[in-house]
């Protein structure tokens, strides 16, 4: 039989070698040995045996039915969505084997497994199909986030001896969840608000005994019809811009003894959408919505933030499963397909076609799980601060420099694993459909569904351009914060592509590439900064160059280029961590000198457009801004 892991040696090197278990196992059981799991080993035993059913039912039962579903699609029948009957089959075996509680702690119902191994079959499923992938994500999903958000707000209740959790705020929906049989959603985009949070207009208020009601429309609501809604509104009428949101929680109907539904919130609308079609995209619609308070008034788009690391990572592991979707069906075609006397993937041109694919994909999983295993550790620390009060002030101090220190690797790499993962996923889909030929442009191969299925991954959860903005703002950031650990960090560069062996060597090199370009960035933001205070009096210059910054006129040039930048990011990153796996276990050479022959390339064309490029196009901007304002 067909299995989605055991077919993908890329994946299970990351289950046998390429994750450091031990340090996670025992964070995420918090002690060893317990009632049900005696040892790491027996843990990673268990996540293989996991890894295994799960690749062995995606491949068996979703990946045969995906074309079928996604010709039918859900549809809208008396304010209700209705599934294909494949559809609610897949789903009704989702819920025999509990994967919805893989991840949520024992205490509630779940298999208490870490986020890294929920992503690992989260990839597998996506591959099989990532629309049905995205709706089941909203079970987890949303049973986590409510676990988290009651954590932080204090409303979480631990036992003072093991650790345990004896109650939390929202165990009843957690547990609901956890059945199969609800699900959730996040609602913030509105037709007029995207990106912008700002903009959002949906309003919250109280009645005279300080009950929360909603009012307002979302839109672009993925598995919308859903029974509980995480809702960003805005609750402070005082109040302007972000500072005026607020995080509730709705649910949206309530099923009666009689067998009827009772809504609370209703759907107007399912998007027609280019792709992801058996996943229902929904217009939700809420009028004086009961609502629950998540948090404190006022910390809408920080309550937000606190889960956008995991959706990003979500989102760019189902980006990663798109990328190996669409090398293995295009390897496989050109594998049979003849032409000029051999087989396609013999014709040079094809073989470097997958060759980079196949590269690339390594490269991707080499930043995705060390994103992962970032992001838990940091949150499972933070668990460990909030219930244990036995820990020492020296010990305390200890954990919240790790956990500071996973927090600062995970925000670094999440949105350029996000940003590259995106793009790669339109990229090879697109390489996929090419390598068919006419026959990937009909619906028989499935290759034109891919592309169809990868258009959403640059958009959804941060567009590439946001995520791109993101990671170059905490870039220049850092630099101007302490230039002086730059020019150190830029002067080791320099000194190591010089020395080690050849592959260090080569390393070093892209990255002293991507430390000159944002050498240059800094170096042309503080000029164009200067010529627009050189004007004003010289005793006012330290305070303007100190304090004086407008993001959207001084960072034009470095936001004119944050997309190369993420690009050359990336390549450090991944090349980093490649050669880090290489030292450990040699067998991973051979996928860093794989990666290393592309980026080098690419990194000297980065830097060259980053260096040469941009001037023309910004003074013609600035020229039409100084017009308009005429």
């Amino acid at each position: 039989m067909a299995n989605f892991f055991t077919d993908n040696p890329d994946l299970q090197y990351y289950v046998e070698k390429g994750i450091d278990w031990e340090t996670l196992v025992n964070a995420v059981e918090q002690s060893l040995p317990n009632d049900d799991i005696e040892s790491v080993e027996d843990a990673v035993y268990f996540y293989k045996e996991v890894l295994n059913m799960v690749g062995e039912f995606v491949a068996n039962e979703v990946a045969p039915r995906a074309a079928a579903i996604d010709h039918e699609g859900p549809w809208l029948e008396d304010g209700q969505v209705k599934h294909p009957k494949g559809f609610d089959e897949i789903f009704e075996h989702i819920k025999s084997l509990e994967l919805h509680g893989l991840g949520v702690p024992r205490e509630l119902g779940g298999m208490n497994a870490p986020h890294i191994l929920n992503l690992m079959c989260s990839e597998m499923f996506a591959r099989a199909d990532v629309s049905m992938m995205t709706h089941h994500s909203f079970h987890f999903g949303i049973a986590m986030a409510l676990l988290v958000y009651s954590m932080n707000e204090g409303t979480t209740e631990y036992d003072p001896e093991t650790g345990a959790i004896l109650s939390t705020r929202f165990e009843t929906e957690i547990r609901d969840i956890l059945s199969g049989e609800a699900w959730g959603a996040m609602d913030i985009t509105e037709p007029d608000a995207g990106s912008d949070m700002a903009a959002l207009s949906t309003k919250a208020f109280q009645d005279d005994d300080g009950n929360w009601f909603i009012t307002g429309q979302k839109i672009f609501i993925t598995s919308g019809h859903g029974k509980y809604h995480i809702v960003i509104a805005r609750s402070e009428a005082d109040k302007e811009g972000l500072d005026a949101l607020s995080t509730f929680m709705v649910q949206t109907y309530e099923d009666l003894d009689d067998g009827t539904r009772k809504r609370y919130a209703t759907i107007d609308r399912l998007e027609e959408k280019l792709g992801h079609h058996a996943s229902p995209t929904c217009s939700v619609i809420f009028e004086n919505s009961p609502a629950k308070l998540i948090g404190n008034r006022g910390e809408g788009f920080k309550q937000m933030l606190l889960l956008m690391n995991n959706a990003r990572l979500g989102v760019g592991f189902e980006s990663v499963a798109v990328c190996q979707a669409s090398y293995v069906l295009a390897k496989e075609y050109a594998a049979e397909r003849r032409a000029f006397g051999k087989t396609i993937d013999k014709h040079e041109m094809i073989a470097d076609y997958l060759d980079d694919m196949e590269s690339t994909i390594a490269g991707l999983r080499a930043m995705g799980y060390t994103a992962t295993f970032h992001e838990e550790m940091g949150f499972r620390i933070g668990i460990q601060l909030s219930r244990d009060n036995s820990l020492s002030e020296i010990d305390r101090k200890r954990l919240e420099r790790r956990q500071r220190k996973h927090k600062a690797a995970s925000r670094k790499i999440t949105p350029l694993f996000k940003y590259l993962a995106a793009e790669k996923a339109v990229e090879m889909a697109r390489m996929c459909m090419q390598i068919h030929g006419g026959a990937g442009y009909t619906t028989e191969y499935g290759a034109e569904k891919l592309l169809r299925d990868a258009l959403v991954m640059p958009i959804y959860e941060g567009t590439s351009q946001i995520q791109s903005l993101m990671a170059m703002k905490d870039t220049l950031g850092a630099i101007m914060k302490n230039p002086q650990e730059f020019v150190r960090r830029l002067a080791q560069a320099r000194w190591k592509t010089m020395s080690g062996d050849s592959l260090a060597r080569r390393v070093a090199k892209i990255e002293h590439a991507s430390l000159t370009a944002q050498q240059h960035l800094v170096r042309k933001t503080a000029m164009d900064k200067f010529q627009d205070v050189r004007h004003r009096p010289m005793g006012e210059w330290l305070d303007l160059l100190r304090t004086d910054w407008d993001p959207k006129r001084d960072f034009a040039f470095a936001m004119l280029h944050a997309e190369n930048l993420a690009l050359l990011l990336s390549d450090e990153a991944i090349v980093g961590i490649l050669y880090e796996q290489a030292q450990k276990h040699p067998e991973r050479r051979e996928v860093l000198e794989a990666y290393l022959e592309r980026a080098e390339v690419r990194s000297r064309m980065l830097v060259d457009k980053i260096t040469n490029t941009g001037d023309r196009l910004l003074g013609r901007l600035a020229k039409e801004s100084e017009a308009a304002a005429e």
